[in-house]
């Protein structure tokens, strides 16, 4: 019979956490513990695997060589622990679909359309987290993804779902004078989006604007 050496879980979620903030202060608040808390079990963690995770100062704690090792491969283990569980737990009476999501998409479309999801499938609980670039799904717990655009999502297969209707907006009251083509935009800051810092430059070539220098007109 072979006996795992698996420290104790409490011990290593509270190395995990500390370790992805590099603060017990932060980890304690994660886990709804006392920075004492933290602090005696990545102690005890340390005494059982013989080795230094992290160097203690005055002002904050920061991982070893080794620390920085073994978090990633405590994140990577729990992650994994983490689908596995979700997974058997599909197989009971109902089922979970983890989901990401843009998070206009989520609010604005999905989220109202939800109510709807659940009276006709109740036994399916939905379970959303936002997502604005593209992943791996074998290094996450989702499932599926709903996402904007052609990004390369290796070993999966995707749906169109449908197109969409992009315009500028701007309060009247920032107008000099009015607009009446695209180019004249120009004469304004343009706002970009972090989760489609090409925005602008798809736009204003669709309406025949190009060689401009958009992120240079923008905030």
């Amino acid at each position: 019979m072979r006996k795992f050496k698996i420290p104790n879980m409490g011990a290593l979620l509270a190395f995990e956490a500390a370790a992805r903030h590099e603060s017990f202060t932060h980890a304690a608040k994660e886990l709804f513990l006392t920075e004492s808390a933290i602090s005696r079990q990545i102690a005890t963690l340390e005494g059982n695997l013989g080795v230094r995770l992290f160097v203690r100062t005055k002002q904050r704690v920061v991982l070893t060589r080794a620390g920085r090792i073994y978090g990633t491969q405590v994140r990577r283990s729990l992650e994994q622990l983490d689908r596995d569980t979700l997974s058997i737990i599909a197989h009971g009476g109902g089922g979970y679909l983890e989901l990401a999501v843009l998070p206009t998409f989520a609010s604005q479309w999905l989220i109202p359309r939800l109510k709807d999801f659940h009276d006709r499938t109740p036994d399916v609980c939905v379970n959303m987290g936002v997502r604005t670039d593209a992943f791996s799904f074998e290094e996450s717990h989702f499932e599926a993804a709903i996402h904007y655009g052609k990004p390369t999502w290796p070993n999966t297969s995707s749906d169109y779902l449908f197109g969409e209707e992009v315009v500028p907006v701007c309060a009247p009251s920032l107008l000099t004078e009015p607009i009446g083509h695209a180019h004249e935009l120009l004469r304004y800051p343009l706002l970009h989006s972090t989760t489609r810092p090409d925005g602008w430059a798809r736009w204003f070539a669709d309406l025949g604007v190009e060689g401009i220098d958009h992120a240079r007109r923008a905030l």
